[in-house]
């Protein structure tokens, strides 16, 4: 576990002590799968973050060490990295963005041994003070800064450069630096697929879970957190698929402008479907929650994002039908493994897509195995023209 250290550096007065976090017990990683099936793991591997605790590691001693100079056992000569992380809007508890971050540096901690420590801002003034705060501690020197999201973009361009020995990874945005690695993920691509699926099963007449569609009904929704150009991308894919799988069906969509706003994301799906949307796609944070909540009072389907939802949200498992995931997770854990290997990705930008398995449509745990076969084929062949470059999907909207 990572230690809850009282001060890291000079500014850690600044701030509440208590929003450096000691982690949650590492869960089972989310396992990814395409388009033709369900999730491949769900946590069922038995890793439940105790491995640690019972002395297999010799943290007790029993290797021969007396664990004196540390509680994890260990002088610290053995860590092959130290990172800080700092969370985007919302924090950790979102089930989405936020908390697939964390299962990035969770895995490296698992397989790594790396230590760690992470913060959550209150807000976007926050960003930069907790940027320079890791990288101007002493004790720990951190190897590696990961910032999640792109509304760090800003202060992490004024940090940067005054940090030139610090590594930094970000996700979401570019910040055009030399110890800066860019993560950008093809969101659109993965959407596109969400939106073959909604334009195909609004037109059909489907019931599954707690959930039915309409097939007189011929528009599907799109629920965003804060307008910006990530959040577009997932739109732009989104309508662009609707448009692939059907010339009837439309889009309805609403922005509510924060992703940690369930009732908001509730009111903004409640209207939807009740003026008839029978399935909603949410890019929103924690504000999802609240679209899941009105899918559940309205009988009707919600598509997940980031994570599987259908696992990370059970209790509305019976209206998920689908997760555009994200692996956020991977850009977390592969920077990580980057710092250990001497090969930090600074001044560089990745993107990840559907060929990368960046992003991916992800079945519902409860309920996607009911999907038509018909569909499921039609969403496939969708994946595989837009790897082989026949399908070009759109990164903005056209309003």
């Amino acid at each position: 576990m990572p230690r809850t250290r009282p001060v890291v550096g000079d500014m850690a007065s600044d701030f509440d002590r208590r929003r450096f976090l000691k982690a949650a017990s590492a869960a089972g990683l989310v396992g990814l799968a395409g388009c033709s099936g369900g999730p491949s793991g769900d946590g069922s591997d038995g890793s439940d973050g105790n491995d640690s605790s019972d002395g297999d590691d010799g943290s007790d001693g029993s290797d021969g060490s007396d664990g004196s100079d540390g509680e994890d056992g260990s002088d610290g000569d053995d860590v092959p990295a130290t990172v800080g992380i700092v969370y985007s809007d919302g924090g950790l508890g979102d089930n989405s963005f936020n908390d697939a971050a964390q299962q990035g540096i969770l895995q490296a901690e698992e397989e790594f041994g790396i230590e760690y420590d992470e913060s959550e801002p209150d807000g976007a003034g926050e960003f930069g003070q907790f940027q320079q705060l890791y990288a101007s501690s002493t004790d720990p020197e951190y190897d590696l800064v990961s910032c999640i999201g792109f509304n760090q973009g800003d202060a992490l361009t004024e940090t940067a450069p005054q940090y030139p020995d610090q590594d930094f990874m970000i996700v979401d945005t570019v910040v055009d630096e030399p110890n800066v690695a860019n993560y950008l993920f093809r969101e659109q691509e993965g959407s596109f697929l969400m939106g073959v699926l909604a334009g195909r099963l609004t037109e059909t007449e489907f019931s599954a879970g707690a959930g039915s569609t309409d097939p007189d009904s011929t528009t599907v929704g799109f629920v965003g957190g804060v307008d910006s150009p990530v959040i577009r991308r997932f739109q732009a894919g989104f309508e662009a698929g609707v448009d692939y799988a059907s010339d009837n069906v439309d889009v309805t969509t609403s922005y509510v402008g924060s992703y940690a706003d369930p009732s908001g994301g509730q009111e903004a799906a409640l209207s939807m479907y009740q003026n008839g949307v029978d399935i909603v796609y949410h890019a929103s944070g924690a504000t999802g929650v609240g679209v899941f909540q009105a899918a559940q009072a309205e009988g009707r389907f919600a598509f997940g994002v980031d994570q599987d939802q259908s696992i990370s949200n059970e209790s509305f498992a019976d209206v998920i039908l689908a997760s555009m995931v994200k692996r956020v997770d991977t850009a977390v854990y592969e920077s990580i493994s980057n710092i250990i290997d001497d090969n930090h990705q600074g001044g560089e930008t990745l993107a990840l897509g559907l060929e990368s398995n960046g992003v991916e449509c992800v079945y519902g745990d409860q309920i996607g195995g009911e999907v038509p076969d018909d569909i499921v084929s039609a969403v496939s062949d969708a994946r595989d023209e837009i790897i082989a470059g026949n399908i070009d999907v759109p990164e903005t909207t056209s309003d």
